[in-house]
C-alpha cells in the first residue's frame, strides 16, 4: 500500500484508482472547498473574494489579483496564482493535478482549466489521471477556451476564444481551434 498522502500523490502525477483506500478524501475535501466557493461567489467585495480565494488555495492572494465571480474550483490547494492576474466570470478550475497561473495573466469568461482526466478504457475509467497545467507570464486565455491536463501555455502566448488546448502552446504565439493549433507568432 502507498503510504504517501493522496494529495501529494496527485501533485506528483500519480493515477489514483477508484478503489484507492484514500480516494474518498478527494470528495471530502472538494465539499469543504465547495462551501468556501459558495461564500466567495456570493460576495461582491473584491477584498473578500481574494480572502476566500486565499482560504481555498491555502496561499496569500496578491492585492493586484482581480476575480469576477462566479469561479468554480473543485479542490483549490493545488492552484497557485501570481500577481496582477485577472480571472473573468464563470471559470472552472479542476486542480487536483495542479494549476499554476503566473504574473500578468488574463483569463477570459467561461475558461476551463482541467488538470485531471480519466483513462479511456472502460475498466479504468473511474480512475483519476492528474497532469499539471502551467500558464506562464503575460498569457491571455480567450473566452470559452479549455486547457486540458498537462498543458503549458508559454509566456506572452494567446489562446483564441473557444480553443481546446491539448498540447503545449509555444511562447509568443497565438493558438486556436479544436484541437488548438499554431496560428501565428506575435
Amino acid at each position: 500500500m502507498n503510504t504517501k498522502d493522496i494529495f501529494q500523490r496527485l501533485r506528483n502525477g500519480e493515477t489514483i484508482s477508484a478503489d484507492d483506500p484514500e480516494a474518498y478524501r478527494m470528495r471530502e475535501e472538494s465539499f469543504v472547498t465547495k462551501k468556501l466557493v459558495v461564500e466567495m461567489n456570493n460576495t461582491p467585495d473584491p477584498d473578500e473574494i481574494r480572502n476566500f480565494l486565499g482560504q481555498i488555495t491555502g496561499s496569500e492572494i496578491d492585492q493586484t489579483v482581480v476575480v469576477f465571480t462566479p469561479l468554480h474550483i473543485n479542490y483549490g490547494k493545488h492552484t497557485k496564482i501570481g500577481k496582477n492576474v485577472f480571472i473573468n466570470f464563470d471559470c472552472v478550475f479542476l486542480d487536483m493535478g495542479g494549476i499554476t497561473i503566473e504574473d500578468n495573466v488574463f483569463i477570459a469568461p467561461k475558461v476551463s482549466l482541467l488538470s485531471e482526466g480519466h483513462p479511456t478504457s472502460i475498466e479504468d475509467r473511474h480512475s483519476l489521471v492528474p497532469k499539471a497545467i502551467h500558464i506562464k507570464k503575460n498569457a491571455w486565455i480567450g473566452a470559452g477556451a479549455t486547457i486540458l491536463p498537462g498543458v503549458t501555455v508559454g509566456e506572452n502566448a494567446v489562446v483564441a476564444a473557444g480553443a481546446v488546448v491539448s498540447r503545449n502552446v509555444a511562447p509568443n504565439t497565438i493558438a486556436g481551434g479544436v484541437p488548438a493549433k499554431f496560428i501565428k507568432n506575435i
